[in-house]
């Protein structure tokens, strides 16, 4: 069994599409619509065949209202693991993007949270490279 899909709320699927893939990099997997509803993903272009992100219309009141709770608390809607979190902060800032928290030393890894435009913080995540497993 494995993970294949997994989604995002977004107020707009166009600007989430947008942030995603400029300013994020990831690519544009499938777009596809059928009456109102449109089927949208992204996913990693150095994990072609790995997991997609869906980027969902966010037109559910219950829905809405948890994401909007979360955003509030500062909580992450994802978290995208990075060999490089400083590397990416600087690309994706120099992209435009609006980082909450710079790259910061956590408990075994280094994070930092920017908001995707659309009604969510995204985090990123490097691991430190000693695994706390092995311990």
């Amino acid at each position: 069994m494995r993970i294949k899909l997994t989604t995002v709320y977004v107020d707009d699927q166009d600007k989430a599409l947008r942030f995603y893939t400029e300013v994020l990099g990831f690519a544009k997997k499938a777009d596809f619509s059928n009456g109102p509803f449109r089927w949208l993903t992204v996913g990693s272009p150095d994990e072609p065949a790995g997991t997609e992100l869906q980027l969902a219309l966010n037109n559910n009141p219950a829905a809405k209202a948890y994401q909007e709770a979360m955003f509030q608390q500062g909580q992450p809607a994802a978290m995208f693991y990075t060999d490089d979190v400083q590397g990416d902060y600087e690309r994706m800032k120099a992209r435009g993007a609006d980082f909450t928290m710079p790259p910061t030393d956590v408990t075994a890894s280094i994070i930092a949270m920017l908001n995707d435009t659309c009604g969510n913080r995204i985090q990123l995540v490097q691991l430190a490279r000693k695994s706390w497993a092995a311990q």
